[in-house]
């Protein structure tokens, strides 16, 4: 292992520019998004050097550390503020900072008729600096700060224009249930503090194998729990959807590509947790598998475009936690599907923005239609990311998630079975309901009124969109020719066995059973939406209402959460004013009554003092006569 003094500038450069922005107020408007963009390029140009110096190194000494300072020094409990950058957080860095710039250069257009840009591109330098320390920090608390500093930057983000009170609630909705994750990560922290005496991940790693199964399990699970939140996976996925009401470029780099993966990057970094508890694992494979076919179901009913590619994003995380819970060969299958994800969902969100500015704002996809024909690179472009998550070869998706597929059946037994088919199953719905998205949209007759005026955005929204495009044509080819990915990520998450378990199912067959279903889902979206669609919704059946209300998790979670928090607050108030503020106000009115009383006695007649004290004179005689007796 290699020591490199400038990993720091990795997090310093956004978190000063986040800094520097919001402190220089409105002095920076006419040229903070160049600056904030300046930054986020640079930290992408450090990424690329240092991931040409890894390369140019082999073994251990790839991975790279910098000491920064002793944080926590109490007893024998030591945490340094120590970076490391190794085979799986370079992954993170390269696509946090690359597709992080063009979302940047993109919202340079997106947001300029807004006048407080130069606060959004804060916000987004602040978000990149949080996603990095979460990526390169060396310890669980090193990476719990950059975890709390995303759930900042996120709710910053998503409730940026706050003005609207439906926006805000948004934020505040995807602020709580990120921290009931948190609560999972802090939990797992303390466990693995008490059990290994260290919260680093190589003191983890390296007490782990004599830890008892019960902890072990417990560490997994609440590290699943945080991953559930961050990732919007089952049953913590609710906030996902309303928080489309964040800005485009918002949900293009937190929802789709950056931080949504979170979950995946500490399931991953964790896999010495998994790898010794097949409880814990197990229970990765049942949230992913739940998580891919809940997010798919939802994305074929709903008309908002950008909450059809929400649902999607929530069934693609399935995927990648899926896969991060089929043994080592699984882990390498999930970051290369979650790379491949962060081009063409990406692309796809930045191409939803674009179609929104150029109709004026409107999100429902039953008013497009035709599209293509007025915004021919938004088309191509949607296009292609399209074919790509739906796993057309020899597009980026073909490669990753069909490798999932073939995993999980793979897996063997019943278990093969049904994880297979459950990922099968997903990759069905998904053909289905992207085409969805995209016949609706681009395809078909005109559905807008005369008010509307589509056109094409401008270059620096569509040359982002050119860029990521190419990353969902090439990505999957690139990072599984010869096994690449795998190979790279072997000496971090799979160091005994680079390749994996035994085949059971052949790659060729788990490719024509993915292909096979895709033109099914792809053929039936087709007909159903191909010809004359209604621009009002028709009621649909039970299961597509049910679908259309997120398959009533938002009901679920008022039934369970909602209304028992709102119970207890009412018997709280009621005690509170009833007993608590009735005792009180008992105490001050036997008081008055007592001084109303006493006062009674103070009526200023000369008469009335000297019986008193003849009273007392005698009752003090009275007295000493008793006690001399």
């Amino acid at each position: 292992m290699t020591t490199r003094a400038n990993l720091v500038y990795l997090i310093a450069l956004p978190l000063f520019s986040s800094a520097f922005l919001m402190l220089l107020g409105k002095i920076a408007n006419k040229w903070g998004h160049f600056f904030a963009t300046a930054i986020s390029a640079s930290t992408f140009g450090i990424g690329i050097v240092e991931f040409i110096a890894m390369r140019s190194r082999s073994g251990d000494a790839r991975a790279a550390t910098q000491h920064l300072f002793e944080w926590i020094s109490v007893g024998t409990f030591r945490v340094d503020a120590s970076l490391l950058l190794d085979q799986l957080s370079i992954c993170f860095v390269l696509l946090i900072t690359g597709v992080g710039t063009l979302i940047h250069i993109y919202s340079i257009a997106y947001m300029s008729h807004d006048v407080d840009r130069r606060r959004f591109f804060a916000y987004l330098n602040l978000f990149i600096a949080a996603m990095l320390l979460l990526v390169l920090g060396d310890s669980y608390l090193n990476l719990y700060v950059g975890w709390e500093g995303v759930g900042l930057a996120s709710y910053l983000l998503i409730g940026f224009w706050n003005q609207k009170p439906a926006y805000a609630t948004a934020a505040k909705k995807a602020f709580v249930a990120n921290r009931v994750g948190d609560v999972g990560l802090s939990l797992a922290i303390m466990i693995a503090f008490t059990q290994f005496g260290s919260v680093t991940f190589a003191g983890v790693k390296d007490g782990a194998p004599h830890a008892s199964a019960a902890a072990l399990t417990a560490i997994g699970a609440m590290l699943l729990l945080a991953a559930a939140g961050k990732s919007a996976q089952f049953p913590l996925q609710s906030w996902l959807g309303d928080a489309m009401a964040g800005p485009t470029p918002v949900s293009a780099l937190i929802h789709a590509a950056t931080m949504v993966t979170a979950g995946v990057y500490l399931i991953t970094r964790s896999n010495f947790i998994f790898d010794a508890s097949s409880t814990a694992r197990l229970l990765v494979v049942i949230v992913g598998a739940i998580t891919l076919l809940f997010g798919a179901i939802v994305g074929t009913a709903k008309d908002d475009i950008k909450k059809a590619l929400a649902a999607s994003t929530m069934s693609q995380i399935g995927y990648m936690i899926l896969a991060t819970g089929l043994g080592p060969v699984g882990y390498a299958f999930a970051i290369m599907h979650l790379l491949t994800h962060g081009f063409f969902k990406a692309s796809m969100f930045l191409g939803a923005g674009s179609v929104m500015h150029g109709m004026d704002d409107e999100v429902n996809m039953r008013r497009y239609g035709a599209l293509g024909k007025v915004m021919p690179i938004t088309a191509i472009t949607f296009g292609l990311g399209y074919l790509a998550i739906i796993g057309v070869p020899p597009f980026a998706g073909f490669y990753s998630k069909d490798k999932i597929i073939e995993t999980a059946f793979n897996a063997g037994g019943t278990k093969g079975i049904l994880l297979g088919g459950a990922a099968l199953l997903g990759a069905a719905i998904t053909a289905f309901y992207m085409t969805r998205v995209f016949v609706l949209t681009f395809m078909g007759k005109k559905r807008w009124d005369d008010k509307a005026h589509p056109h094409e955005s401008p270059s620096l929204m569509w040359i982002p969109m050119v860029l990521l495009s190419l990353g969902s044509v090439a990505s999957g080819y690139l990072l599984s020719k010869g096994s690449a990915l795998v190979h790279w990520l072997a000496p971090v998450v799979n160091s005994s066995n680079a390749e994996g378990g035994a085949e059971l199912m052949k790659p060729i067959v788990v490719s024509a059973l993915a292909l096979g279903v895709v033109v099914l889902g792809v053929a039936t979206a087709i007909i159903k939406y191909g010809r004359s669609v209604p621009i009002e919704a028709p009621a649909g059946s039970a299961l597509t209402r049910f679908a259309r209300r997120d398959l009533g998790q938002d009901d679920l979670n008022h039934q369970l959460l909602v209304l028992p928090g709102q119970a207890i607050t009412r018997t709280l108030v009621a005690t509170d004013f009833g007993f608590i503020d009735g005792v009180v106000r008992a105490v001050g009115w036997t008081l008055a009554y007592l001084s109303q009383s006493l006062k009674k006695i103070q009526n200023g007649y000369v008469r009335s003092y000297a019986l008193l004290m003849t009273a007392g004179a005698i009752a003090l005689l009275v007295t000493i006569w008793l006690v001399t007796l």
